[in-house]
């Protein structure tokens, strides 16, 4: 999954990846060794949330400056396409945003975190569906972790990121609605399609990604 995920942030032109790693990270440094140098690790020795893993990066890119462009994804989400990342970069770069986000409108939003947009369809946040109101839970509009930032923005936001006092965890998610607050530009384009959101969370679910990853591929079904 993450092979694939590193595959399609290459293919976009990204220069270089870094991988968060913790609980059994030596399989996925074993996974992403034929990269070599093209991507590094950083160690999240506690899983501490989004925000937190986020954070155990940052050393990784104190070189470089402020007004680069840092995609921020999720390392399951083998059905990621590079045009896709391509897609968001270009909305990214052409309005200067502080951070740009990739949605999808899906049939089925349960569990996702649901894009909130004011009346004139602008940004406003990003909702958990336990946070959700009754209202929100209508949307269908949901936020698949796809995110582009300027790095200088991104360090910022970190820095402004409050623990959650219920799970003692830090969120990516809360970093769009900070940047927003202080003056920064957040945009969102719907670019992601439905079928590349399927989350793996079951031997059923990863079956049926396994199965549309490998019609892609041009790989044939069957297995050893």
């Amino acid at each position: 999954m993450v092979a694939a995920v590193v595959d399609a942030c290459l293919d976009a032109g990204c220069g270089r990846v870094i991988a968060v790693v913790g609980y059994r990270q030596d399989l996925v440094r074993e996974a992403l060794a034929p990269f070599g140098d093209r991507v590094g690790f950083a160690e999240q020795a506690e899983q501490l949330g989004t925000g937190h893993a986020v954070r155990c990066a940052m050393p990784m890119l104190a070189d470089e400056p402020d007004d680069v462009p840092v995609f921020v994804l999720c390392g399951d989400g083998p059905l990621i396409r590079s045009e896709t990342l391509r897609t968001l970069l270009d909305r990214h770069r052409q309005t200067d945003a502080s951070a740009t986000l990739a949605s999808s409108v899906i049939e089925d939003p349960t569990g996702y975190g649901r894009i909130v947009r004011d009346a004139d369809g602008r940004f406003v946040r990003i909702v958990e569906q336990a946070n959700a109101t009754p209202a929100e839970l209508e949307i269908h509009e949901v936020n698949p972790s796809y995110y582009c930032f300027r790095l200088g923005d991104l360090r910022r936001g970190l820095e402004r990121v409050e623990t959650n006092p219920v799970t003692g965890e830090q969120y990516i998610t809360d970093i769009p609605e900070i940047l927003l607050a202080g003056g920064g530009r957040v945009e969102v384009i719907d670019a992601v399609p439905p079928e590349d959101v399927l989350s793996i969370n079951t031997p059923e679910q990863l079956a049926v990604v396994d199965s549309i990853y490998r019609r892609r591929m041009g790989v044939a079904g069957g297995g050893a």
